[in-house]
């Protein structure tokens, strides 16, 4: 197959507030992928190292390296699991960023230095910092797809109604789609009755922002202690009712990127 022809999902995960299952989205997003044969490509651009602080991993170069010194990417990766690469960031990020202001087109550095690599991989999963800031924008602009996980209270509603409108901002500003794929309910009980009526706001933003809504991620320990041990949650406990639910997602989501499902309304007939 021509790099043409190849056809690779490009996903960045983000919300504009912290604490919303953004990093443990990402990864066992990534480990789906992975999991379906698809080389897939794991970013931890958060310049808080969320990732790599679960992972525990002590690879010989990180993020920083790749987009500053160009080192090659796969002398920045480290194996995860079987199809499942990790590029981790460290304290270093932070100051990647600050570089890579001062570069032309710095909003597409990711596209820059990601496309030649691209041949390679099936998947690529970006998690991202919870504060607008140019590693966000540079992953959006390069994977042209948001999801953006959501729980149970107020704050997290707000950070996705700034991303959908960052979305928009953006967009006008790089003349190119930057689509907010989906809206993903974390840490869903409905027992506590603010979940309902965030349950409601989100389908107001729904249907104001034309963005599907997927399957809802209910409360699980199952992801605190996947993070204890160092774990992705699919390796923890593949059947527990978190990892179930984020396979459900995970289905939908396939449908999103792949067009088979381009609203709301189509979104439960496609999957």
């Amino acid at each position: 197959m021509s790099d043409a022809e190849h056809k690779i999902d490009k996903l960045v995960v983000m919300n504009q507030r912290g604490g919303v299952g953004k990093t443990t989205t990402a990864m066992t997003l990534a480990r789906l992928f992975a999991n379906e044969g698809k080389r897939t490509l794991l970013v931890d651009a958060d310049p808080q190292g969320s990732m790599n602080a679960v992972l525990r991993l002590k690879p010989e170069n990180h993020l920083y390296d790749f987009l500053i010194k160009r080192y090659v990417l796969d002398d920045c990766t480290v194996q995860v699991a079987e199809n499942l690469f990790a590029l981790l960031g460290n304290r270093d990020t932070a100051d990647a960023e600050k570089t890579m202001i001062s570069e032309m087109a710095r909003e597409r550095i990711f596209e820059t230095v990601f496309e030649p690599y691209e041949r390679n991989y099936d998947a690529i999963v970006i998690d991202v910092g919870p504060s607008v800031s140019l590693m966000q924008t540079c992953a959006m602009v390069y994977t042209r797809n948001v999801l953006i996980p959501c729980d149970m209270d107020y704050v997290s509603l707000s950070g996705v109604g700034a991303c959908l409108q960052f979305c928009e901002t953006l967009s006008r500003a790089v003349r190119s789609k930057v689509r907010p794929i989906a809206i993903l309910p974390t840490i869903v009980d409905k027992r506590i009755g603010l979940t309902k009526l965030v349950l409601s706001l989100l389908e107001e933003l729904s249907q104001r922002y034309e963005v599907p809504i997927l399957h809802q991620i209910r409360t699980d320990t199952a992801i605190g202690k996947a993070t204890r041990e160092r774990k992705f949650l699919f390796d923890h406990d593949p059947r527990g009712k978190a990892m179930e639910d984020y396979i459900e997602a995970y289905e939908q989501l396939k449908a999103l990127l792949s067009g088979k499902a381009a609203d709301v309304e189509t979104l439960q007939q496609a999957v």
